[in-house]
């Protein structure tokens, strides 16, 4: 067997469901925590993590990951993390589904619109570090702010493979 992506890859879409699913046990005022950047907010970071990793499908597949409802679900009240988890769900899968792919340099206009070349596996290993890295960010912001934080050693990859193999 090849080491591969894959598993990095499910443990990013295992540990993006459990912090969901941790956001959906706090109080409203939760979803507007934040650490050092009141415009940087524990619900601005969620969507913000499954927002980019739709982003980063696309740039993958030059194609948006079909989801439910028009865009990534905006996070207002808890009860819009049930929509959000599903769409995390779905485009955590498809991006899994990417790591299938050849290793091809793609190459696109980035967000400063310039013309760049990327490897896919590179791409894919922007996905996983960009979702580990909000995490934390989430995980601080609910501290500061005196909710229960998310404990980011139970989302790491040896919980991850005690639990899933």
């Amino acid at each position: 067997m090849t080491i591969g992506l894959e598993r990095l890859l499910a443990h990013m879409k295992w540990a993006n469901q459990l912090t969901i699913e941790h956001l959906q046990t706090l109080p409203e005022e939760a979803l507007k925590a934040y650490a050092t950047n009141p415009e940087w907010f524990v619900g601005e970071i969620t969507h913000h993590i499954v927002d980019a990793a739709d982003a980063y499908y696309f740039r993958i597949t030059e194609k948006r990951c079909d989801i439910p409802g028009t865009s990534i679900q905006e996070l207002e009240k808890i009860k819009d993390l049930e929509q959000i988890k599903i769409q995390a769900n779905l485009i955590d899968s498809a991006l899994q589904e990417c790591a299938k792919l050849d290793d091809v340099q793609l190459e696109f206009k980035n967000y400063s619109g310039n013309q760049v070349k990327r490897w896919r596996s590179t791409i894919l290993s922007q996905a996983i570090h960009h979702a580990t890295e909000h995490r934390a960010q989430i995980a601080s912001a609910l501290e500061a702010k005196g909710f229960k934080p998310v404990d980011l050693d139970e989302l790491d990859l040896w919980r991850f493979e005690i639990n899933n193999g």
